[in-house]
């Protein structure tokens, strides 16, 4: 029988917590783990007691754990211009060192992962494997591979709108961690929890964060996200000027065949191309380093799948430029790879171009309708059942040029859809900072679209006449009316395509 008992260990601020130690703990690459009897923090120390001893990890995880923190305020020694409200909504998508240990020896205390980032034994129906599942990790994997997706529960796989919700909080993440000056070092399946349910990811093993300039990578990442330049130079030494390391511009190649797996459910560079025949190791290398092709490249189609029954055009125009970005332009250009921001921003607009699937038993429920004419769901193939397609697109003033706009995005409209501030100012953003107070609603009623003000001041009519808080306006084809009267408020254009 496993034995167990309860000790302390001492942080570095003076205060202590309590760990379960058991004979044979969890153990990582570099570290053992030990869990708080509440279960809610990970006690963890290193296996090879020289990194506990090393000066550089004490003072890497001091600057994590302090002035790099984005889950800690700015006025609570955390990340610089990081608030309270910043701070809170990073706490649930990072699991960050919350502090250091100084003895029984150096170590560091988590936050555990959130209960909704592991299986249960409701995660699957089949017998034999409910043990299996059960207490794993929700690494992505489970969710974009085939082969184990299938044992999973319909529900647990959630749908096209929960993966690209959970493809921006990652973008989101990334973005913040890079604005910090900080690198991942090793984006992947296996450290990026996701829950698809809820469309939320959670980033870990942030301990071996590279801070650039001060801290180098610890680890060059896991097969099959190492970006290629890191995996063709890894043989070179460590201080060879021509060997590449991890860094942020790797983290954005690593990022980009996270959200590519979760909204392609396959993997960018793993097509029919053989690369050599003299072994399997080989003909990998080549295929993921100085060979590695783009399975939907648009020029060099020889690696490209025969059974592709959707692409990256399908994701829309936005999403579609980023991927050839990063896995045409940048694929061994760094430099040309787009940053953590770009796709937050392209993911975010592509959110509004979202439309449900008529048919109640399509797997993805979602499609992007980028093409008004074309409203048939790339994945079942059913055409919507609505005989019209109601799009507003969205103008922000020219500065200094009164009366003229210039285009700003575009929204699909459903029934019951919800509208925030974003869609009504321009200088608004869907990121940590924003509010999400209902700003106004979009309904189907009798037969026709109305978009209804459900907070907006200054709301203006077609005519020019403000319209009050809880009044709405038609939605007719080629109207046109102000959000906001704010120098900021947008002005909507509506358009209906019938057949």
């Amino acid at each position: 029988m496993e034995s167990k008992r309860t000790e302390k260990a001492t942080l570095v601020d003076g205060s202590t917590i309590e760990y379960v130690v058991k004979d044979n703990p969890p153990k990582g690459g570099m570290k053992y783990t030990y869990f708080t009897p509440d279960k809610k923090y990970v006690v963890q120390f290193f296996n090879d007691p020289k990194n506990a001893n090393d000066i550089n990890i004490h003072k890497r995880l001091e600057a994590i754990v302090g002035k790099y923190n984005p889950t800690l305020s700015e006025e609570k020694g955390g990340s610089r211009g990081n608030t309270q409200l910043a701070a809170d909504y990073f706490s649930s998508r990072f699991c960050w060192p919350k502090s250091l240990i100084k003895s029984p020896e150096f170590g560091i205390v988590c936050p555990a992962y959130p209960s909704n980032y592991f299986f249960s034994e409701n995660s699957t129906d089949i017998e034999g494997y409910k043990d299996i599942l059960k207490g794993k990790d929700k690494k992505s994997t489970y969710f974009t591979s085939p082969k184990l997706s299938k044992y999973l529960k319909s529900d647990e796989l959630g749908d096209f709108r929960s993966m690209l919700s959970l493809s921006i909080n990652l973008a989101r993440s990334i973005r913040r961690m890079h604005q910090a000056g900080l690198a991942h070092s090793d984006l992947s399946c296996n450290n990026v929890l996701i829950d698809p349910q809820k469309g939320t990811c959670v980033v870990i093993d942030i301990d071996s964060l590279v801070v650039p300039g001060l801290y180098p990578p610890e680890v060059i990442g896991t097969s099959g996200y190492i970006a290629p330049e890191v995996l063709e130079t890894m043989e070179l030494p460590i201080d060879d000027p021509n060997r590449k390391l991890p860094s942020s511009y790797t983290d954005l190649h690593s990022m980009a065949v996270l959200i590519y797996e979760y909204l392609l459910k396959r993997h960018p560079l793993k097509g029919p191309k053989v690369y050599s025949t003299e072994s399997a190791e080989k003909d990998d290398f080549l295929a993921l380093g100085p060979k590695a092709t783009f399975i939907e490249n648009p020029v060099d189609k020889s690696n490209r799948p025969k059974d592709l029954t959707y692409t990256i055009k399908d994701l829309g125009p936005e999403l579609e430029k980023l991927f050839i970005r990063a896995f045409v332009d940048g694929l061994h250009s760094p430099n040309e790879r787009p940053t953590a921001m770009e796709w937050e921003k392209g993911l975010v607009k592509t959110w509004d171009m979202l439309s449900q699937c008529s048919n109640s038993k399509c797997t993805h429920k979602w499609f992007v309708l980028h093409d008004p004419q074309k409203p048939i769901c790339p994945y079942c193939k059913t055409k919507i059942k609505a005989k019209e397609v109601v799009r507003l697109k969205l103008k922000s003033r020219v500065r200094g040029r009164n009366g003229q706009w210039i285009d700003a995005g575009e929204i699909n409209c459903y029934d019951n859809m919800p509208i925030f501030k974003w869609h009504i100012y321009s200088n608004c953003f869907p990121d940590e900072k924003a509010e999400r107070d209902l700003q106004a609603s979009i309904h189907y009623y009798q037969g026709q679209w109305i978009f209804v003000n459900r907070g907006i001041a200054g709301m203006l009519s077609p005519s020019g006449n403000i319209v009050p808080i809880g009044q709405a306006v038609l939605l007719s084809d080629g109207s046109s009316f102000q959000a906001s009267n704010d120098e900021k408020g947008y002005l909507i254009e509506a358009s209906i395509t019938r057949w």
